[in-house]
């Protein structure tokens, strides 16, 4: 699937909730199938600068696709994190450059969250970008 169609599929989930009860429900309950970063790699480098609690971000490059895994101390955040990489996860590293992060506004997360939430989301997805960057540096070496 493209970036943009696992965007509308998550918009199109997320409209099916009543309340943002259900919906940070829901966002825990994706916490839990979160692609978990191999302890070995739960280093302070991989720490994801900007969040309120612990979220160590990894990515590998396999082919000219990058794969992250993630890991975090809090079972919000693992969700969100876990949201964030069923998005970016498994795509080319220009096409994470390339996308849109409208949806994370259209499904109303931002809104919905503390703002040191909201910033660490931020800073999420600032480093999913910045690995892409990297990622794609290598491919074109």
């Amino acid at each position: 699937m493209t970036i943009k169609e696992i965007q509308e599929e998550i918009i199109d989930e997320f409209s099916m909730f009543d309340d943002w009860m259900e919906r940070y429900e829901y966002i825990i309950e994706l916490g839990k199938s979160l692609p978990i970063i191999e302890e070995a790699n739960k280093l302070d480098e991989n720490l994801i600068k900007g969040c309120q609690s612990k979220v160590w971000l990894f990515s590998e490059l396999e082919g000219d696709i990058i794969k992250f895994s993630a890991d975090s101390d809090a079972i919000l955040t693992k969700g969100i994190v876990a949201l964030l990489l069923r998005v970016y996860s498994n795509q080319k590293p220009v096409d994470i450059l390339g996308a849109s992060t409208d949806f994370i506004d259209e499904i109303g997360l931002k809104e919905h969250l503390s703002p040191t939430r909201a910033n660490g989301l931020v800073s999420m997805v600032k480093y999913i970008k910045m690995y892409a960057i990297a990622q794609q540096t290598k491919l074109a070496n």
